[in-house]
């Protein structure tokens, strides 16, 4: 059940240009490899990297979690190598940052020449793993999302806006 939009529409773009033209000046004579982590982040990507206004190439991964001792894995990778790559890491939102701290040190080990993370939503005071996060779209609280690719049992992603759910998934 939905209840309150959290952000229209116009807010998320227009937060997204602002991140976008942050971006293009922080990389500006680079190639940045964007990485978005599916399938939440796939909107935000799409949208981000058309407000870059500096060329830029972009990727997916996908992470599967499992209950063993390693916990995440990574169920598809990038299609193109990391190492000496300027690679901007984006997830849809960051809680307690463990899967992120995961992602990061893996995508460290491959010798990116830079590694930057952009969140579109952020709960820094869940934040449990030391995750620097360079661009932040919105900072919110303790509610569940969705709309603009985030789901709900696999329901509500093309929704424009972000709105409150009204009770975490089981």
């Amino acid at each position: 059940m939905i209840s309150e939009k959290l952000f229209d529409e116009e807010t998320i773009q227009a937060r997204v240009r602002d991140l976008g033209a942050l971006i293009a000046r922080d990389y500006a004579g680079k190639l940045p490899m964007i990485v978005g982590i599916m399938n939440a982040s796939a909107v935000f990507v799409a949208d981000l990297t058309r407000a870059i206004d500096i060329p830029c190439e972009f990727d997916f991964i996908a992470l599967t979690r499992y209950n063993d001792a390693e916990g995440i894995r990574f169920e598809k990778d990038t299609s193109a190598s990391v190492e000496g790559r300027h690679v901007l890491l984006v997830e849809d939102t960051i809680d307690t940052g463990l899967t992120l701290q995961y992602v990061v040190k893996a995508l460290r080990a491959r010798a990116p020449a830079s590694l930057e993370v952009c969140t579109l939503l952020d709960r820094p005071h869940r934040r449990l793993a030391g995750i620097d996060v360079k661009y932040r779209g919105f900072e919110i609280p303790d509610v569940y999302v969705v709309g603009y690719g985030l789901d709900y049992n696999g329901r509500y992603r093309e929704l424009p806006a972000l709105y409150v759910h009204g009770s975490w998934p089981q």
